[in-house]
């Protein structure tokens, strides 16, 4: 006795396969549909909690940086704008770290894991603006005293 299903055409001499039938060695070629490859994790995203103590920490900072900058408040004004602009870096360093995490790059930049070689204009065009951003920043606070 046979334990699985039983393949009735071809029991029957007198049938024929009809289209999407199994021959008996698998389906035809001509009926198998294109694979089609679904991305079952969801994309990976920035949470709120994620987003929520880099964005209060960036406005501190960038508040602890203005205010001594516009207002002068005295002798300590300038240690205070320092640290505000410290605070600032920090919240920016953490929120390339976590875009990173996520998959996120910057423009221009490939992505992380890929072969790929970054551009050096690209490159270079990143490290003039931040050079000219800490100057200016240097500058400011050197101003004050």
């Amino acid at each position: 006795m046979e334990a699985g299903p039983r393949d009735t055409d071809r029991d029957a001499p007198d049938t024929q396969h009809l289209a999407g039938r199994l021959s008996p060695d698998g389906p035809d070629e001509l009926d198998v549909a294109p694979e089609v490859e679904v991305e079952l994790r969801p994309a990976r995203r920035l949470r709120i909690w994620q987003l929520a103590p880099i964005v209060v920490l960036a406005a501190v900072g960038s508040l602890m940086f203005a205010f001594p900058l516009a207002f002068e408040f005295g002798g300590g004004g300038a240690v205070v704008a320092m640290l505000g602009l410290l605070i600032s870096c920090c919240a920016a360093g953490w929120g390339m770290m976590a875009a990173r995490r996520v998959g996120h790059t910057w423009p221009g930049l490939p992505a992380r894991g890929s072969s790929e070689r970054p551009d050096w204009r690209v490159a270079t065009l990143y490290v003039a603006v931040c050079v000219v951003l800490v100057a200016l920043a240097v500058w400011r606070v050197a101003r004050l005293r």
